[in-house]
């Protein structure tokens, strides 16, 4: 299974690091090895010093794709989740000044925890205007909500597939809101969707 992520799909977000807001998708990926294993605690990891949270929306592909319409996108996925996108800036910010890739800043061990399940769109109340949100030690840090997204779901999924084939279980990480910043070790993190405690993670 590949995970697909989507970078500065919030205006909000694109400004609060100081990025232009884009014209399309910005598309990077993570190895599955990126996923936090059922039952394990997430450490920080020893190669950065300033490790940021981002809470996102996580779609979950039902059936294989390749050059979707967007109009047909909605057939290739039902459910949706919430996972965090950890992003090692310190090591995220040496690589951009040097024009290399990203990978050791986000694509790491452990650098995308989901939560503990996925609920169907057809269950929520607005599947076009989902409400997220996550908590550090008890206060929101960020809220979020799919409406203001600049890429909508059935855009992404078509023009992901126009470069990768999609499988049944891929995950689409579908950008982030403004709030994203730090965490520490004994930190607890809590991602909510619609009022629903999907994802509980202390930082070890």
């Amino acid at each position: 299974m590949k995970i697909i992520c989507i970078g500065r799909n919030y205006a909000d977000h694109a400004a609060e690091l100081k990025n232009e807001i884009p014209t399309e998708p910005v598309i990077f990926c993570k190895p599955d090895t990126a996923l936090l294993p059922k039952n394990h605690p997430f450490v920080y990891p020893e190669h950065t010093n300033d490790l940021h949270f981002e809470l996102e929306l996580v779609l979950r592909i039902k059936k294989v794709g390749k050059h979707i319409a967007p109009d047909f996108a909605p057939k290739y996925y039902d459910e949706v989740g919430l996972g965090i996108d950890f992003t090692a800036r310190d090591t995220q910010k040496k690589c951009k000044e040097k024009g290399l890739p990203w990978e050791k800043a986000k694509a790491f061990d452990h650098s995308a925890p989901l939560g503990k399940k996925f609920l169907k769109l057809k269950d929520l109340p607005n599947s076009e205007s989902i409400h997220f949100e996550l908590k550090k030690n008890g206060n929101t840090i960020q809220s979020g909500n799919s409406s203001l997204m600049l890429f909508p779901f059935p855009e992404l999924v078509s023009e992901v597939s126009k470069y990768f084939t999609l499988k049944i279980g891929d995950l689409i990480f579908t950008g982030t809101p403004k709030g994203v910043g730090p965490v520490s070790k004994g930190d607890v993190l809590e991602g909510f969707l619609e009022g629903e405690k999907l994802l509980h993670l202390e930082v070890k």
